[in-house]
């Protein structure tokens, strides 16, 4: 369960019941779930998860817009089922951007589904020539009558090929860069719209590369205004990437708890293998780094709960701190636990593997850092 006591300060009581029932359910229905073998078997149970989270009522705070209750979904899930958290990750990116800028239609239309573990959700931004360079996004989306024409490719999308609809950033304006950014949901059976291929990670997680060959969409089906795409995507990212310092908590408290029950039965040299003050001096630093991560992700949360218009630096503190913490911690259960830690069956190798990804998605730690530096130089009238 994640502890709650930590960051008692920013939760209240029904979040409390929720941490510990969320956690209930994560043990007893996926902790035994074994790995999938291979990406084909990764991708049906992505949406065996999607309807088991959703029957649960687990996706309701996407809709709510409760940034602490995802913070406490996402750290449970990921302790017990890094596929599982990715499953929530992606509900939330393919779905706020409906809940924040899209049509009574298109909400009527999605969010039953997308609540319910019926219709999955997709986040298409990054392309071939654009990361966390946004404003070089070369997908097109031409203005025909009543109609958008989408043309162009995207890569890295988590859940291409098994989502149901998209949500699709194109320019509509390529001479005005990020400003010239509009956001669109596409359903996957879209004319046009095709799934490329698959992109096999080490650890298990739906991925690939998409195109758009003159995909015609109804023009309702755009979010917001013309050129409100980056603001859309930017307001998205703000808001979930707490949500991503919560998951690397998750696998930290359970990379941690791995290592502290290691150590404790563990004997070398005639004494258990927690007697070592190295091993000690390890645990010591796990905890101690979990602990701030907690701080720093329910800080940025409880920000946004409370009405704050903007979390960019506490989210970006947060992200950063949290999944970079996230990694030392992993790789100090690993060295504790040794050859276990590497066997391809053990939670700790699992771990290993599903927790770099953390660093990356969302905005790199790098561009997080450029963000916690541009608020403060800007806070203190620091040009730049």
């Amino acid at each position: 369960m994640p502890d709650t006591g930590v960051v008692r300060a920013f939760l209240d009581p029904a979040l409390f019941t929720l941490a510990g029932q969320v956690t209930a359910f994560a043990n007893r229905e996926l902790d035994s779930d074994p790995e999938p073998a291979d990406d084909a078997a990764a991708r049906r149970h992505a949406r065996e998860l999607l309807g088991r989270l959703g029957a649960a009522g687990w996706f309701a705070p996407i809709a709510e817009q409760h940034l602490r209750a995802c913070c406490l979904v996402r750290e449970a899930l990921a302790a017990a089922s890094p596929l599982a958290d990715a499953v929530f990750a992606l509900q939330a990116l393919g779905t706020l951007p409906i809940v924040l800028a899209g049509s009574e239609d298109l909400k009527h239309r999605w969010l039953p589904g997308v609540l319910a573990g019926t219709a999955m959700a997709a986040f298409a931004m990054t392309e071939p020539e654009a990361g966390s360079d946004v404003g070089a996004i070369a997908t097109t989306a031409q203005r025909d009558g009543a109609d958008y024409v989408l043309n162009g490719k995207k890569t890295l999308i988590s859940n291409a090929g098994i989502a149901d609809f998209y949500v699709v950033f194109a320019s509509t304006d390529p001479g005005a860069g990020n400003k010239g950014l509009s956001a669109f949901v596409v359903p996957a059976d879209t004319p046009g719209f095709r799934f490329v291929r698959p992109l096999t990670l080490s650890a298990p997680h739906p991925l690939g590369d998409i195109a758009f060959d003159n995909a015609r969409i109804p023009a309702d089906c755009r979010l917001g205004a013309e050129g409100a795409g980056f603001r859309i995507g930017l307001g998205t990212l703000d808001r979930l990437r707490p949500t991503v310092g919560a998951a690397a908590c998750g696998m930290s408290e359970r990379a941690l708890a791995e290592a502290l029950r290691h150590a404790g039965t563990r004997r070398q040299f005639g004494a258990p293998l927690a007697a070592n003050q190295l091993i000690q001096e390890k645990l010591a630093r796990m905890a101690t780094d979990l602990a701030a991560a907690r701080l720093l992700v329910y800080r940025a949360a409880w920000e946004k709960d409370h009405g704050a218009e903007r979390i960019t630096l506490e989210a970006a503190m947060a992200k950063a701190f949290a999944t970079e913490a996230a990694q030392r911690i992993v790789d100090d259960a690993v060295q504790i636990l040794g050859g276990r830690g590497v066997l391809a069956a053990h939670p700790v190798d699992r771990l290993y593997r599903s927790v770099r990804s953390l660093r990356i998605y969302e905005g790199t730690t790098e561009i997080q850092q450029l963000v916690i530096a541009g608020q403060l130089l800007k806070a203190a009238g620091v040009p730049r």
